[in-house]
Order: structure tokens, then sequence, then C-alpha cells
């Protein structure tokens, strides 16, 4: 479903020589610039009364613009009284710690519980929001930090600064095998060519960059600090696999549990038990969409995690090894 919008506005003399979509976008700061070019090819566009589908026009200044274009119209979903964990909100931005288990946006087999179904109650207003203000998704099995619009404006400045790659998102894990020090993945990310609910490396994919360093190391298995430079889905889990370090409890990309020879029963049934991938987004850091103030938010690990690394700590040392 779409509802129509209708925006007029004289262009300002300052935007002398600019082109069509740069004044558009200065002009109606609310809507994305992809948005807007989409408005003026899709022939959404009037200058002086007169259809213009020309981004690269050069404007005068002084011309009347009228735009009637489309808007998706998001399928309406139920607000439900699901409790948040938040982290800082203000008129603008939410941000909450996501715990394991809640899906962030209602799809095939999670009509409802979901994270947007919660922020709908929280934040009625939200509704009209595309997305309830969503710019950016963890997996139903991680953990951690995510930033939400409560605006438009909010929304549109966010989208483009995660674009950008203005926006630092840092996570914890931990991964199988004993690594010897940090490094990149920089591999591109697409559709598994046969599990369409899977993603894989793939040279004709979207371009991908983790980094990551070594936190602690354990007999055989390593507790890492990772930061994205790109967002694409499961796009750790996917690059840890790849380079044969896959993600403890990952049901995807993991494989069976793979304790160290020797472990005693505490960490086997610690292993055995851990069911989803052991990842965390610690750290968020951004400019907020409004007043630019540099804002950084932080969350400690999950009981789960916490247990997992004690025990995996404990097996080290007790077969006489150092950890870091």
């Amino acid at each position: 479903m779409t509802k129509q919008i209708k925006l007029s506005q004289i262009v300002p003399d300052h935007l002398y020589g600019k082109r069509l979509d740069q004044v558009l976008a200065e002009m109606f700061p609310d809507y994305s610039r992809s948005r807007i070019k989409d408005w003026i090819l899709a022939d959404a566009v009037l200058v002086n009364k007169q259809l213009c589908n020309t981004p690269r026009h050069k404007m005068l200044g002084g011309e009347q613009i009228d735009i009637t274009a489309d808007l998706p119209e998001d399928e309406r979903f139920e607000a439900e009284p699901i409790d948040l964990d938040i982290i800082f909100e203000d008129e603008h931005i939410l941000v909450i710690n996501k715990p394991a288990g809640l899906v962030v946006h209602p799809g095939a087999g999670n009509s409802d519980g979901t994270l947007l179904n919660a922020l709908l109650h929280h934040c009625p207003g939200i509704a009209e929001v595309p997305r309830a203000g969503i710019v950016h998704r963890l997996d139903k099995d991680t953990t951690g930090l995510m930033v939400i619009a409560k605006t438009i404006p909010a929304q549109t400045h966010l989208v483009e600064a995660m674009q950008a790659r203005e926006i630092t998102r840092e996570y914890e894990a931990v991964c199988y095998g004993a690594m010897t020090g940090g490094g990149s993945v920089n591999r591109p990310l697409g559709r598994h060519p046969t599990k369409r609910t899977h993603m894989a490396v793939i040279e004709n994919g979207k371009p991908a960059v983790t980094h990551y360093r070594v936190m602690e190391k354990y007999r055989a298995h390593t507790r890492l600090r990772l930061r994205l430079e790109t967002g694409r889905t499961h796009q750790i889990r996917v690059h840890m696999t790849f380079i044969s370090h896959p993600l403890i409890g990952d049901p995807v990309y993991g494989g069976r549990p793979r304790p160290p020879r020797q472990a005693d029963e505490n960490l086997l049934v610690m292993m055995r038990n851990f069911k989803r991938q052991a990842l965390h987004a610690i750290m968020l850091k951004l400019a907020h969409p409004i007043t630019g103030q540099l804002l950084e938010w932080h969350a400690p690990l999950p009981d789960d995690m916490v247990a997992l690394n004690a025990a995996l700590r404990a097996d080290t040392q007790k077969h006489g090894m150092d950890f870091v």
C-alpha cells in the first residue's frame, strides 16, 4: 500500500547552480537522496509547473517546486507490551540492548512478538516512520545495541550515516580455534547459491569488511572484539566461518560443538547447551542525527557469554596454559 504526499517550495537563491537532485535534498531533508532521485525519474517533480525528470538539471534559484509522490505505507502491525532494555532515549532516537530470541521485524513465521511490535507499543508515533524507525538489524539470537529512529528526519540522517560508514559498531564473539592475532576479512557477501536463507562469500556479492582483534586465547577457542565497516546480513558469522573460525553455537554456520580434548563436564555441558551464536553488539558510537553530538554506548556481555568465557578460561588454566 502507498500514501500520496504533496510538497511545494520555492528554490532559495543561495542554491544557484546546483543540480535538481542536490537542491531537493537540501530543501526536503526529511527524505533520503535516493528517494528524491527516484521521484525525479518517476516524473513526480515539477519545476515552474513543467515536468523535470533530469536529476542533473541546473537550478537558478527562485523556481517553484511541486512534488506529488507516492510513499510506501508500511503494513499495519499490532503494538504489543514487550519489555525493552532502553539504554538511551530522547525525542529523536532510541538505543536498546536487544536480548537473544527477539526477532527485529515481523516476517515468515514471526508475525508478532518482535522488536517492531514492542516499538509500536512503547512509542505509538513511530508508526509514521518507515519500518518503525529500524535502520539496522541484529539476528534473532544476536544480543546487544541497536539504534532506532523515532522521526523521519532522524531516520534519514541515520541511514545516510550508516551508508557513509560514519556509525561505529563493535561486537564481542567467541570462535572455534586458537587464533594467534587479529586481522581483517574483506570478502564480498551474497545469497548462498543453493541455500537461499544462508549467506556466503561470493565474488559478485556486495562489499563487506570485518576487522577483528584477539581479546583472550583459550586452549582451542578465542574471544574476539570485532568492528564492522559494512553491515551485511550475517556478516560476522559468515566471515569468521570463511577463515575457518566459526562462532560457538552458530546453528547455521558453526557446525556441531567441538570442545577441546579432555574438557571437564562443566565445559562439555556448557558447549552442548549453547544454542545461539556467541555474538554480542557491545559498543555503538554515532553523531546524533539532529544535534550532531557524538554519542557512545556500551552494553555488558549477557550472562550466557560471561559463563561461556568463564568455562573456557577455567579449562585453559586447568591444563596449565596461560590466557591473554
